[in-house]
């Protein structure tokens, strides 16, 4: 309970002799002296939940990897390549749950969490393993019905909009030099990977993720009718607890998944 909490950091903070947060009403932050003990303990604490989840539980559970993942991101891209992992490690257990949330509020611990970067995040190690830009993207189908030549044929086309990512298209068409057009029809979609579908289907126009399309250009599911603008995009990025970065599941998932972001 909280009321329990708090009883054992002010017997914490009277054993040690010193004063470990500073109150604000309704929050708390660390006190200078608190930073420099956490600063010296925590790598102690994560050593010790490191060995007892490999000595202290079966070996089946031990090789188990937990992953956390944008949902778009799993689906169009790590699932598909998963089959790859697993033959060349059957051993290892892969665990993946989506999520969207910033990695700092999240509320379970993962061995790795996958993210958009690089970004800093103190206790975790970050490397970057894939990398996209966005441009527009759809069916070759719907090209067949309304041709489109020139960014300015988009008039005639319904674009498809993504809720949590609203400044897409508008900063596309700033790029391209066409900030006032307006299409035929727009239509908003509260996932990235809906947005995606639809073009995949011929209902519209989508902003495509370069790295998450990939294997949609390559079949021909889908098209890029246009080279360029670009739209720059962060990286993808694994985030891992310094605790777990000489975790061999961890490494070996790692690894490949570079691999797999340079391929």
């Amino acid at each position: 309970t909280h009321g329990a909490v708090s009883q054992q950091v002010r017997l914490l903070e009277e054993w040690l002799g010193a004063s470990l947060f500073e109150r604000h009403n309704r929050r708390v932050t660390l006190t200078p002296a608190a930073k420099a003990y956490l600063e010296k303990i925590g790598p102690v604490f994560e050593q010790l939940s490191q060995a007892t989840a490999r000595y202290g539980v079966s070996e089946t559970v031990s090789q188990r990897l937990s992953v956390n993942a944008p949902a778009t991101f799993t689906l169009r891209w790590l699932v598909p390549r998963l089959a790859k992992f697993r033959a060349g490690h059957p051993d290892v257990d892969v665990n993946v749950e989506t999520s969207n949330e910033p990695l700092e509020s999240l509320k379970e611990d993962y061995d790795i969490v996958i993210r958009g970067g690089p970004d800093t995040f103190y206790g975790y190690s970050m490397l970057p393993f894939l990398s996209e830009e966005r441009l527009p993207v759809c069916s070759p189908a719907l090209l067949q019905r309304v041709p489109l030549r020139l960014p300015d044929d988009l008039r005639q086309h319904t674009l498809l909009h993504t809720s949590s990512l609203p400044r897409l298209w508008p900063d596309w068409l700033a790029s391209a030099q066409l900030p006032a057009l307006r299409p035929a029809a727009t239509l908003t979609f509260d996932h990235f990977y809906l947005s995606l579908q639809a073009a995949i289907d011929g209902i519209g126009i989508a902003m495509g993720p370069t790295a998450l399309v990939s294997d949609d250009l390559a079949s021909g599911r889908l098209v890029a009718p246009f080279a360029g603008p670009r739209l720059p995009s962060r990286s993808y990025c694994t985030y891992v607890p310094n605790g777990k970065t000489g975790d061999e599941r961890v490494v070996l998932f790692r690894s490949w998944l570079k691999r797999e972001g340079m391929g």
